[in-house]
């Protein structure tokens, strides 16, 4: 995702990267060059008129524009949701760091090890470390990429190893954070009553992942989606027809702006409903992660990550 200020004037009406432009550009330049074709040939071809006037996209394109307004209502519920989602993932990991280094005792401060292979050995900073290594590998789950690089700097060698074989590795890695909090509690290192908070933390970790796992598995159906599509496109290059004998010259102009509209509408709709993906309007994992990860790392004293830089895609 494109995380940026806003821009004005001339660069906001000239951005091209995040734009749905490039997405759209073939239909519509098809579009355009079907309405420059029938303005050529008003409306004929050999003796054929097309008898279409204003009164058909008139009434078509009122409903059309609310369907497609809806839609992307519904996808952009799906965007907001799953953007919550993540935000619930930072929230309660930050919340597990806090309470594994406050409520769970130890031998000395967290900070103490001389490298992160020796802080693992302490249950405080395995945990923490693990919540970063769990924010990466659902992040890689939700996009079907693998996760073996940005998560094993948090784990030790034998985890690490063991959750190269599992299918599921958020969920194998709060197993394992379970397993710690159950160790803390027989060595007596933590009080039962604190211990069900610390769980609570892990379940809504579990909760926040099960749903990005609802979204990405339940779409928006598909057969309403493409009615809308087709629809959208038929309105769009039956237009020219529609308008050449009262607009005249500049129907290719008007058919432009509409059909960029309704097209635009379309493809934005296409790539908010899935808001995991790697797409310019898409959520910033990366940049989520990365900012966990230094939270994190911070809090233990590991070495920390320096934060991504928003880039003017104007410029690029």
């Amino acid at each position: 995702m494109i995380v940026r200020k806003r821009p004005s004037g001339l660069k906001l009406f000239l951005s091209w990267r995040g734009s749905v432009l490039p997405r759209i550009a073939a239909a519509l330049t098809l579009n355009v060059i079907v309405a420059i074709v029938v303005t050529v040939l008003h409306g004929r071809f050999g003796s054929i008129k097309i008898p279409l006037g204003t009164v058909p996209f008139a009434l078509l394109g009122l409903p059309l524009a609310i369907f497609l307004g809806f839609r992307n209502t519904a996808a952009y519920d799906r965007f907001w949701e799953a953007r919550k989602l993540w935000g619930e993932v930072i929230l309660r990991s930050r919340n597990l760091a806090r309470q594994c280094q406050s409520l769970i005792d130890g031998d000395a401060p967290v900070n103490a090890g001389a490298d992160t292979v020796r802080r693992l050995d302490d249950l405080r900073v395995r945990m923490t470390l693990r919540a970063a290594a769990f924010a990466h590998a659902l992040r890689h789950q939700l996009r079907g990429t693998d996760a073996a690089a940005d998560t094993q700097p948090f784990l030790r060698e034998a985890e690490w190893q063991g959750l190269t074989q599992v299918a599921n590795r958020p969920h194998a890695l709060l197993m394992h954070m379970g397993a710690d909090l159950r160790e803390a509690l027989r060595a007596r290192r933590i009080d039962p009553a604190l211990a069900a908070g610390v769980d609570g933390t892990l379940s809504a970790l579990s909760a926040a992942a099960a749903s990005c796992e609802r979204i990405l598995s339940t779409p928006i159906p598909f057969s309403y989606t493409l009615l809308l599509h087709r629809t959208a496109y038929l309105y769009c290059y039956l237009l020219p027809f529609g308008l050449v004998d009262s607009v005249g010259f500049m129907t290719p102009v008007v058919v432009l702006i509409v059909a960029y509209t309704f097209f635009g509408l379309d493809a934005l709709g296409d790539e908010i409903e899935e808001p995991f993906g790697t797409e310019s309007n898409d959520l910033p994992l990366e940049a989520l992660c990365r900012t966990l990860e230094i939270d994190l790392c911070q809090s233990v004293g590991a070495p920390a990550p320096a934060p991504l830089v928003p880039v003017d895609y104007f410029l690029r």
